[in-house]
């Protein structure tokens, strides 16, 4: 049974929130949210669990100002960059819902090599690197809800085409937080990604 358990994490003059459970071996994978989301959705949802008793290293983030986490100064990718070389120095799979998945394409465009993997859900702000989604070189998992009304299926779509090595799962009837609506097929395609992947 998994033991998630909170931890603070500094970083410079920030005091980050974080769930964790780090008693297996098969790799690191950070969880980030979205704008009205927290570290204890992740947990509430089930999520910190399944990938615990899968193997996996799991961390759930409260980003600066959400949740437990204080605003800070200090910008959020560079947060979560010195999150991954003071936690993950092997580099980790970054899930990124909504806001979450803007934070983890900035994270991957200036710390490519803390990245290991990919896993956008419904993410905002693809327009912003629209024309750089060509040079992304790690696996990634694209997960939509067909009635997303926030980032457009339109947005996923667009995604797998111009990422290299890109899976697109659209979780037909599911709203923007997909994952909410459809936890059990959430959970399914996620772990059947990194099985295959990250095993």
């Amino acid at each position: 049974m998994a033991e998630i358990v909170q931890e603070s994490i500094r970083i410079r003059d920030t005091e980050l929130y974080c769930l964790k459970e780090t008693s297996g071996s098969k790799g690191d994978v950070l969880l980030l949210h979205g704008a009205k989301f927290s570290a204890a959705t992740w947990r509430e949802l089930g999520t910190l669990e399944v990938l615990a008793d899968a193997g996996y290293r799991v961390y759930a983030l409260d980003m600066p100002g959400y949740g437990n986490s204080p605003p800070s100064p200090v910008p959020a990718g560079a947060v979560l960059q010195e999150v991954l070389q003071q936690r993950s120095p092997e580099g980790a799979v970054i899930v990124g819902p909504s806001l979450g998945g803007r934070y983890s394409l900035d994270l991957y465009f200036a710390y490519p090599q803390g990245v290991r993997g990919l896993i956008l859900v419904g993410t905002v702000g693809v327009d912003a690197y629209r024309q750089r989604f060509g040079k992304i070189n790690v696996p990634c998992l694209l997960v939509w809800g067909s009635e997303d009304t926030v980032s457009p299926p339109d947005n996923a779509c667009f995604l797998e085409k111009e990422i290299p090595d890109a899976e697109l799962v659209m979780l037909e009837g599911a709203r923007h937080p997909c994952y909410l609506d459809r936890p059990a097929e959430w959970h399914e395609r996620l772990l059947a990604f990194l099985r295959a992947r990250f095993a």
